[in-house]
């Protein structure tokens, strides 16, 4: 059975497209006089000279890079779990094993290559939410720029150049497990 739903029959003053051209332009001509006068918060930020950095959030997800661990070891395990649920496919990775004989043989797998697209990425932090070792993280950094497209494809060592140290447990490098 279908659903009939009644809509309220409007004025002719609610018919009138006026008023509501006439209150919109009101408004905004009292935050233009307020601007003038002073009384109001500027707005509008002048980009190069004025930038957001002391008035981020703490929550702003901005572009993602690697971290190491205190003594320099890279976190990455090259699960690739990052790579298969970043919606855009902008993270390419390519594990390598860690040879026999390396005090670390039980971790099993490095990246090889690990490639973030910053012309793809939407910063979503999909990436860092699904990482297990708490290798990528979404840094406060909005200002990525390249005068190129391969510029803007970030390779491992550019991702741990800008990522660096992050302190704290890493399974990987967990003795007990």
């Amino acid at each position: 059975m279908a659903i009939v739903v009644k809509r309220p029959k409007l004025s002719i003053f609610e018919k009138m497209y006026l008023p509501g051209i006439v209150k919109g332009l009101w408004i905004t001509l009292s935050h233009a006089i307020k601007m003038l006068l002073g009384r109001s918060k500027k707005v509008t930020m002048q980009y190069p000279e004025e930038k957001w950095d002391e008035e981020l959030p703490e929550y702003y997800r901005g572009a993602p890079a690697l971290v190491t661990d205190e003594q320099g070891r890279e976190r990455c395990v090259s699960c690739q779990l990052c790579e298969f649920i970043c919606p855009p496919r902008a993270i390419k990775i390519i594990p390598d094993e860690i040879e026999k004989g390396n005090t670390w043989e039980k971790v099993e797998k490095r990246p090889a290559e690990f490639d973030i697209d910053m012309i793809r990425c939407i910063y979503c932090g999909m990436c860092e939410e699904v990482c297990p070792e708490q290798a990528i993280y979404l840094r406060q950094d909005y200002a990525i720029t390249g005068e190129s497209r391969e510029e803007m494809v970030h390779d491992k060592a550019k991702l741990y150049e800008i990522g660096g140290v992050r302190v704290g447990l890493v399974n990987k490098w967990n003795e007990l497990k």
